[in-house]
């Protein structure tokens, strides 16, 4: 599958900006960009810290997958996800060896990138999320 390291955390929030501040305040970091992808329903913001992202997550709709996620399971670690070469090369491989995909094909995901998730049915109960550079 070529993973080469973690690209970044996903982290499910009810109200970015009181996440941003956080993170920004409490913590030290910087977020470098915010961002919203109208196709997942989500606002995004990202802090850099070594070769690893956080990404912030908060829902646009009441009935978009993350508000889902924070209804059932409450804000938190929502997924992990890797960086590899190809998404739709890794997609396949995946497939390939049992595991059940939510993406048979990679789709546009935030700061660009082609992303693609596995159903943590078939990943120990972790979302997970393979993302290549175009």
């Amino acid at each position: 599958m070529d993973i080469s390291h973690i690209e970044h955390l996903g982290i499910a929030v009810e109200n970015l900006q009181n996440a941003i501040d956080f993170y920004e305040n409490t913590l030290g970091i910087h977020c470098y960009a915010t961002e919203e992808v109208k196709d997942q329903h989500v606002k995004t913001a990202f802090f850099k810290i070594g070769d690893t992202k956080i990404e912030l997550l908060e829902s646009t709709s009441p009935d978009g997958p993350i508000a889902k996620f924070i209804e059932k399971k409450g804000q938190g670690i929502h997924h992990i996800a890797f960086a590899v070469k190809d998404t739709n090369k890794a997609l396949k491989i995946a497939e390939q060896r049992g595991v059940k995909l939510i993406d048979k094909k990679s789709r546009k995901g935030a700061e660009g990138l082609d992303i693609g998730f596995l159903h943590p049915k078939s990943t120990q109960g972790v979302l997970t999320e393979l993302c290549s550079k175009k």
